[in-house]
């Protein structure tokens, strides 16, 4: 059986990741909240609650709740926690970057990195942790057309893929893979709340469900051979 945590797994593209996992009876999916009162467990769906990526104790929460059901290691991490709110050159706001680069880069950074220190049996040769990140945070694929703004959130998911590439020299001794991911454009609540639903049908935008199964598909090809890598599993659309 295959341990899977996703975190950030209650809406969107984590709720679909989760599921998708959870089709397979072979699998037990670890599936963190935000709220005291997650969804029901279910037979292979165990649900993390109170784990907030912007407060610093987030790590020592999920290592309590993981030694209080004996779970020793865990085969696949995905983080897919993020926070989107837009800004202009006209309109930039401090208080928003602060908790984009909170939720989207320091809290999943500081995450793995308690998961790693616990001992070297959580995180082995056989575990590997997937970033879920955005071709938004790609210098080389921004381009005039698409304009500026955005600060917050495009940087941090630059800084995203910095900190990927990071654990992935820390934990390459240990032949835990890292990679950084771009998903694909989705509808989801968060790319309709910053106005984008304008662009789902001109940019090929596909379900939660439907980005999930393909990256779980890349999910199992990946090993430590791509480790510390960027990749797109549906394309750079």
């Amino acid at each position: 059986m295959s341990t899977i945590l996703v975190v950030g797994a209650t809406r969107g593209l984590g709720a679909s990741i989760v599921q998708t996992y959870a089709a397979n009876s072979n699998n037990h999916v670890l599936a963190t909240a935000r709220a005291s009162e997650p969804p029901a467990d279910t037979k292979n769906i165990t649900y993390v609650p109170s784990i907030d990526l912007e407060h610093p104790d987030a790590g020592s929460k999920l290592i309590k709740f993981l030694e209080s059901k004996n779970l020793s290691h865990l085969d696949v991490v995905i983080i897919t926690a993020g926070y989107f709110a837009t800004e202009s050159l006209e309109e930039p706001s401090f208080s928003a970057q602060e908790r984009m680069y909170r939720t989207c880069v320091i809290g999943p950074t500081i995450l793995v990195t308690a998961l790693a220190n616990k001992d070297n049996k959580l995180l082995d040769s056989k575990s590997k942790i997937i970033f879920v990140s955005s071709e938004s945070g790609s210098i080389t694929l921004r381009h005039q057309q698409e304009g500026g703004g955005n600060y917050g959130h495009h940087a941090s998911k630059a800084a995203l893929n910095m900190s990927a590439k990071l654990l992935s020299l820390d934990l390459k001794e240990r032949s835990v893979a890292v990679a950084s991911v771009h998903p694909g454009f989705m509808r989801t609540e968060m790319t309709r709340g910053v106005g984008f639903d304008k662009f789902w049908d001109e940019g090929g935008a596909v379900t939660p469900d439907v980005a999930a199964k393909s990256l779980i598909e890349w999910i199992e090809t990946f090993d430590i051979n791509k480790t510390g890598q960027y990749w797109a599993p549906r394309g750079p659309a």
